[in-house]
């Protein structure tokens, strides 16, 4: 096949891209503002109206939580490390058999609007929903920075865009379509946005799927010899000592590099159960049993995808080629986008760059009205007004946050430009299931739990991760780290997760034993709704 590669580095066609994604946008567009009509009042702002049934709300999952890193970061990680990229797959898939037998259905019993509803039900309202409301807003950040450091280097690639300037555009172009989509179209805009963009991600991965499997006579191991041959024949000597099936490429040179692994898988094992964007849509159905079948149709659809990826991984190692991967603008994250161009051309390059900006959007939608909701529903009706305010007030400020997160997300995006996001995401993972997770689990099934426990949990939680992180490799004292000019790193792990969970589940222990009793009326009446559903439609602000 001819290739369309221009000087700069740029692929295919970018009016071509630019067209086919404007399309995607112009018809989302349409569909948001169509939601937007029928949304009245906090419930149909925040859930939806609980009117989606659960394999709409389990495809919506699916498009929530396929993020950039799963379509660009793993692709690429899979292309250039073989066997260790294919491990960030297995971590995220797992990660849902967590959140299907321990949190999905007594979480939507327990609930309202946000996960604080849950973690306050029988706790003190104002500590808690404070502390649970703060580390939602740091989680959705983190998340945040992944999505707009995936939309810049896309970008980069798609549209020739090299300068700083020119990206930090797009990202802000971006920033502002995900207000749009969450001003107007609340969360039944939103999923429907995560809806179609789940069909079209899944549908697209499933074309190249068979298109490489097709150039190797549909013969799995024809692909795996093709991407150890190419990676054997790469100028980067690094790169070519690599065995595609074999561990130990990008985790396993040391001892402390499989610590590091292990810190990364228990991170994204136990974050999604935590992650306050999944959490919020298992309230967007009308019942616990829905929630449940919603979270069995992610995991198939969730699983499908990352199997794709396995076969676009290697086979773009195999026809695309390490060497041309990594030189491309966007680096390892573009290994999707130049496998679409050398195996469909202008036209499958321009679709997949619109779903993988569509991807984008969906995701940052659905962060960016989870945590203006958690603001609006948590921080200033039930701490700042005490539960004396309306639903159209607390719509009214939830908007105004999205707003405010908009902007903040996109200042934050242009910095994280160029970041690897299949890690950033990684690092979301970690604040959820130690700032979150911990105190979850001890809500739904520890009568003895009390408020100073779960503050403890939260905080130390949220507060351990952040300097670890801080104070990590991936921050400084390395070529990759986001500070690469500077040298501060005391903490010898990227991911902090096997510190800051384990740390996090003894100090909500810890706490428990310093404070003093709940009332063990409440402790009844929420274990007996979370296993029943009794009384699940009650308001639960008291």
């Amino acid at each position: 096949m001819t290739t369309l590669y221009a000087a700069e580095g740029t692929v295919g066609n970018p009016a071509a891209n630019i067209g086919i994604f404007a399309l995607f946008v112009v018809v989302t567009m349409v569909v948001v503002f169509w939601a937007g009509r029928n949304t009245s009042g906090a419930t149909d702002y925040f859930t939806g109206g609980r009117g989606f049934t659960g394999p709409q709300n389990g495809i919506a999952i699916a498009g929530d939580y396929l993020s950039a890193a799963s379509f660009l970061g793993i692709a690429g990680a899979i292309a250039v490390y073989g066997y260790d990229g294919f491990l960030y797959s297995i971590g995220f898939l797992v990660a849902w058999l967590v959140a299907l037998l321990l949190v999905a259905e007594m979480l939507r019993n327990t609930g309202k609007f946000t996960m604080a509803d849950v973690l306050s039900f029988r706790l003190q309202q104002r500590p808690v929903r404070t502390a649970a409301a703060i580390t939602t807003l740091a989680v959705s950040l983190f998340y945040l920075l992944a999505q707009m450091a995936g939309a810049g280097g896309l970008v980069a690639l798609l549209l020739n865009v090299s300068s700083e300037a020119g990206q930090a555009l797009v990202i802000a172009v971006v920033g502002v379509l995900m207000i749009v989509y969450v001003l107007v179209g609340g969360m039944k805009g939103t999923t429907w946005v995560q809806i179609i963009k789940a069909v079209l991600l899944i549908a697209g991965a499933a074309v190249m799927t068979v298109m490489v499997l097709a150039k190797f006579g549909f013969d799995l191991s024809g692909i795996l010899s093709g991407a150890q041959s190419a990676i054997t024949g790469s100028t980067d000597p690094k790169v070519a000592a690599r065995d595609v099936l074999a561990p130990g490429a990008q985790y396993g040179g040391s001892e402390m590099s499989k610590l590091n692994f292990l810190s990364l898988g228990l991170a994204l094992v136990l974050g999604t159960a935590g992650l306050p964007h999944v959490l919020m849509r298992f309230y967007t159905v009308p019942t616990a049993k829905e929630a449940r079948r919603s979270v069995v149709w992610a995991i198939g659809l969730i699983g499908a995808f990352y199997l794709f990826t396995l076969v676009l991984g290697y086979g773009a190692a195999a026809l695309v080629g390490p060497d041309r991967i990594l030189s491309a603008a966007g680096g390892q994250n573009s290994a999707a986008p130049l496998l679409a161009f050398e195996l469909g051309g202008v036209i499958l390059l321009g679709v997949i760059s619109a779903v993988a900006f569509a991807t984008i959007l969906a995701v940052v939608a659905g962060l960016t009205i989870t945590a203006s909701a958690s603001f609006a529903h948590d921080i200033y009706a039930n701490v700042i007004r005490r539960g004396k305010v309306d639903e159209n007030a607390q719509v009214r400020v939830s908007r105004i946050t999205a707003v405010v997160i908009g902007v903040l997300a996109i200042a934050l995006g242009i910095l994280a430009n160029g970041q690897n996001i299949a890690f950033l995401v990684a690092l979301a993972f970690a604040v959820a299931a130690s700032a979150n997770l911990p105190t979850i689990l001890y809500s739904l099934f520890w009568r003895r739990f009390n408020t100073r426990g779960a503050l403890f949990s939260m905080y130390g939680g949220l507060i351990s991760t952040i300097v670890l992180i801080v104070f990590s490799p991936a921050v400084s004292g390395s070529a990759s780290a986001m500070l690469p000019s500077m040298d501060f790193d005391w903490f010898p792990l990227s991911n902090p997760g096997i510190v800051s969970i384990p740390l996090a589940f003894v100090l909500g222990v810890v706490g428990t034993y310093l404070g003093g009793d709940e009332d063990p009326a409440k402790a009844a009446e929420m274990e007996v709704r979370a296993l029943t559903g009794v009384g699940a439609e009650k308001a639960v602000v008291h």
